[in-house]
């Protein structure tokens, strides 16, 4: 098996999505994201946070599992980050929708198994570390790091911190935000970004400037 695209329940998420970000400021990337993870029909979504973080991705993502009859889980690494957290997902209200883990990667990342969703944040010290200890789906995963841009001059390769034999199929560098690396992982026996589903396309439209851009999903 593999994640199927479902372009109508990418376009509820992005919808919804846009409504509940109206108020938020962070370039078009929540919107996108969570168009991703409900078109994809993505059943466990997991993402890193940390105290001080913008919340309108947590909101999307929420959202999109929501759509899915899927898991949103949040990592934080502190009690500060975990009281902040949960204090901004109920301001948006959408909290019942999101479950909270605190503790380091490893730890955190010890219960969540068949992970087909996850988004890091290279801002955060150990977004690697995240990538690393991530127990994916057979079905396959989607990998996505916010803020690429910010390491774009270190080299970085999605083997060096995935786990030795996970095979990255294919990966793009997106100009949403600050950057969107994302990179699609085999299942386990058949190729995500096979020819079948090699002309599925995403539409984003940048809120503030209006500017449409497409790419391949």
């Amino acid at each position: 098996m593999k994640l199927v695209w479902s372009p109508e329940t990418a376009s509820k998420a992005y919808t919804d999505t846009v409504k509940s970000c109206r108020n938020f400021k962070e370039s078009g990337v929540p919107e996108f994201l969570s168009a991703m993870a409900a078109g994809w029909n993505t059943k466990l979504i997991v993402e890193s946070w940390s105290y001080g973080s913008p919340i309108a991705t947590s909101v999307g993502l929420a959202i999109a599992a929501h759509h899915t009859s899927g898991r949103h889980v949040c990592i934080v690494p502190d009690e500060r980050s975990r009281s902040c957290y949960a204090e901004a997902m109920k301001g948006a209200g959408i909290s019942s929708f999101t479950a909270v883990i605190v503790g380091k990667a490893q730890e955190a990342m010890e219960g969540l198994v068949g992970v087909d969703f996850l988004v890091v944040d290279s801002k955060q010290k150990d977004f690697a570390r995240v990538l690393r200890f991530a127990k994916l789906g057979n079905k396959g995963a989607v990998l996505a790091c916010k803020n690429a841009c910010r390491r774009a001059i270190s080299g970085f390769r999605w083997h060096w911190v995935l786990e030795r034999g996970t095979r990255v199929v294919r990966s793009v560098h997106l100009p949403v935000g600050q950057g969107l690396d994302i990179a699609h992982i085999e299942a386990d026996a058949v190729v995500v970004g096979s020819t079948k589903n090699s002309s599925l396309w995403i539409k984003h439209i940048d809120q503030q400037s209006g500017e449409e851009h497409f790419f391949r999903g």
